[in-house]
């Protein structure tokens, strides 16, 4: 059996109170606005003890979350309780007890302009789980929801203030190419001005993004809980590649 690494999370301080996020089983048609809720420092797990900093991975890389990684970090945005992270026998799950919680993880180790993104992912009972691309703090970033319904979703994220996001709908759709209450493969190609989105290695939606602006960043993942709970998100695999 594989050693058992908790993952910590770098949670934000909230700005304001907290308001509730719009799922990505119901796509906004407006903007959003989500903070952070106030930390609780007895619900944040510890980083395995480090002797050195790692060197990071290869430009282009699988993390299969055998061991701990320092590169990852992740914020809560929305909900009311922090959510549980635990990396197991070669599976990342992310265990939500709070309605309306999302969560995402950024991987800070290299920032890139063209980027394909895959992921092999569980939701249960109900949720959705995500990809990200030219993560900045100062400029925003690209996210793409799947829910469990076969419903998926194009945002742009920007941070407007410590612990205070805002999200703004580009684009809605369903699919029927992913599998209900099973593991499914997100893909997320950012090339030049264009986002294609695939499920299941299958091209769901293709868009010009040329207005939003976005020129590189970070990679990420991302979940979020509906109404349904508790809500658990599994990520087998993280892989980059160039295309």
């Amino acid at each position: 059996m594989k050693k058992i690494i908790f993952i910590g999370l770098l949670l934000l301080t909230s700005a304001c109170g907290a308001s509730t996020p719009t799922s990505a089983s119901d796509p906004a048609t407006a903007t959003t606005v989500l903070t952070t809720p106030k930390t609780d420092p007895s619900a944040t797990a510890d980083l395995p003890t480090e002797t050195a900093t790692p060197e990071p991975p290869a430009l282009y890389f699988t993390d299969e979350f055998d061991a701990a990684s320092t590169y990852w970090n992740f914020f809560q945005l929305g909900g009311t309780q922090f959510p549980a992270l635990i990396a197991q026998n070669g599976v990342l799950r992310i265990d939500i007890s709070a309605t309306d919680t999302w969560l995402i993880g950024i991987h800070t180790a290299h920032t890139y302009s063209n980027v394909f993104i895959r992921a092999k992912t569980t939701l249960a009972p109900s949720g959705s789980a995500g990809l990200i691309c030219r993560y900045s703090k100062e400029n925003g970033w690209y996210e793409f929801n799947l829910a469990s319904n076969g419903d998926y979703s194009i945002l742009l994220g920007e941070w407007l203030s410590s612990g205070v996001s805002k999200y703004t709908p580009i684009f809605s759709g369903t699919t029927d190419h992913f599998t209900e209450n099973a593991s499914n493969e997100l893909g997320l190609f950012c090339n030049d001005n264009f986002l294609s989105l695939y499920v299941n290695n299958r091209l769901v939606h293709n868009m010009d993004v040329t207005n939003y602006g976005l020129a590189e960043g970070e990679i990420g993942i991302t979940t979020s809980s509906f109404t349904e709970l508790p809500m658990s998100a599994q990520f087998e695999w993280v892989r980059v590649d160039r295309e």
